[in-house]
């Protein structure tokens, strides 16, 4: 019995072994496939160093011709080494370095919003009365009275009593004030006289001295200016419908409004920081 057994397993092997013999074969039949591929990359390489050897040939040739060379460009070489930056981003960084070729941005420019002419008095009376008058001949337009919020007796103030006048100037007629009123300074200002929102403000003794006549019945005041600089697009925080919050880039800081003063009226900053 045992001998019949090993007989057997024998056979079993052997026709494992033979049905294992096909595959192999199989194997052999695609090598020639390969060799084939293989065949036609070798067959294009020669082709490829052909059209290079070609290119400096008819360079020579269009030099000889008085012709400008082909530039010959290659893959690899257009961007060996090299991220691409969006043009978003290259205006951004240029903007910070100040390298911007062309016009500025028209929106970061800085402008006067207003110009707030104060005079208080301290008394309700004729005296308030003739100081609205100055107010109302120098820039034309009718000023408003303001009030007392509380009662002063050591200033015989009493709450709710019209104690100062003011009025509010735009537009050209703005800086054409504004400039009258630089002038008396001599176009020198402290640095404490700018805030941190970027408004500044002085004042002045004699209202005569902006170039008004002086009349006998009116007497002289002194006059109080209040500049408020802004970018366009300011409107988004104030306007009723689809308010907005204005980003940091749009607000205007204390060292802008120094640097703006002294562009535009070449004026002079006291007590500034140096840098």
């Amino acid at each position: 019995m045992s001998d019949k057994k090993a007989a057997a397993a024998k056979g079993g092997k052997d026709a494992g072994a033979k049905k294992e013999e096909p595959k192999k074969d199989a194997g052999k039949k695609d090598e020639p496939k390969k060799d084939a591929k293989a065949g036609a990359k070798d067959a294009k390489a020669p082709a490829k160093d052909a059209k290079k050897a070609e290119e400096p040939k008819k360079a020579e040739a269009a030099a000889a011709e008085g012709e400008a060379a082909p530039v010959v460009k290659h893959r690899k070489d257009e961007h060996h080494g090299k991220k691409k930056v969006k043009a978003k981003d290259r205006v951004v960084v240029l903007h910070k370095l100040g390298k911007v070729h062309g016009p500025s941005n028209p929106m970061h420019k800085l402008r006067i919003e207003k110009l707030c002419l104060n005079i208080c008095v301290g008394e309700s009376g004729d005296r308030l009365t003739r100081a609205a008058k100055v107010l109302e001949g120098l820039t034309g337009q009718k000023p408003l009275f303001s009030k007392a919020r509380y009662t002063v007796r050591s200033f015989s103030i009493r709450r709710n009593e019209k104690i100062a006048c003011h009025v509010t100037v735009r537009g050209a007629k703005a800086a054409e004030i504004l400039d009258k009123g630089l002038k008396v300074k001599d176009y020198e200002l402290r640095a404490g006289n700018f805030s941190t929102s970027g408004s500044f403000g002085f004042g002045i003794q004699e209202h005569i001295e902006l170039g008004i006549k002086y009349d006998p019945h009116i007497g002289i005041y002194g006059m109080d200016f209040f500049v408020v600089l802004s970018r366009p697009g300011v409107r988004v925080a104030h306007r009723k419908r689809a308010t907005a919050r204005v980003g940091h880039n749009q607000r205007v800081s204390r060292e802008e409004a120094i640097k703006w003063f002294e562009e535009t009226y070449n004026g002079l900053v006291l007590g500034k920081k140096l840098e």
